[in-house]
C-alpha cells in the first residue's frame, strides 16, 4: 500500500494539496497528523481523489527531513513524511521524501507499507 502524507498551512487549498500529491506521486490512501485530519481541506481532497484519510498522531516519529519549526509544533521533522510512515505500517518505508509546493503551502511525501 502506497500512503501519501500530507502537510499544510492552515490557509492552504484543495488545490494546494493537489499539487502537492502531482509532485508526490500515486497513493492508496491519504494521511496526516490527528490534529490536520479534520480540516476542511482534508474532506475537499478526499473527496477529490475517492482517498481515504487516515489520522495518525506524527509526534516521536523520525524523519529523514528535518523542521525546526515542525519539530516544535508537531514534535517530527516533517508532517508529511511522518504520517505516511505512520499509516503505513510498523515496517514502512519511505519512497518518496517531502516535496513543497511552489508556494509553500503544502507538503507531501510517499511511504509503502503493509498499512498494519
Amino acid at each position: 500500500m502506497r500512503v501519501a502524507g500530507l502537510g499544510f498551512r492552515a490557509a492552504a487549498t484543495v488545490e494546494d494539496l493537489m499539487a502537492a500529491l502531482a509532485l508526490a506521486g500515486k497513493a492508496d490512501v491519504l494521511a496526516t497528523d490527528i490534529r490536520k485530519a479534520d480540516a476542511a481541506v482534508m474532506a475537499a481532497l478526499a473527496a477529490r481523489t475517492g482517498l481515504a484519510v487516515r489520522a495518525v498522531d506524527v509526534s516521536g516519529t523520525e524523519t529523514p527531513t528535518r523542521s525546526a519549526r515542525v519539530k516544535e509544533a508537531f514534535g517530527t521533522g516533517s508532517v508529511a513524511e511522518a504520517a505516511a510512515l505512520r499509516a503505513a505500517g510498523a515496517k514502512a518505508r519511505l519512497v518518496v521524501a517531502r516535496v513543497v509546493t511552489p508556494n509553500g503551502m503544502a507538503t507531501a511525501a510517499i511511504a509503502e507499507g503493509d498499512g498494519a
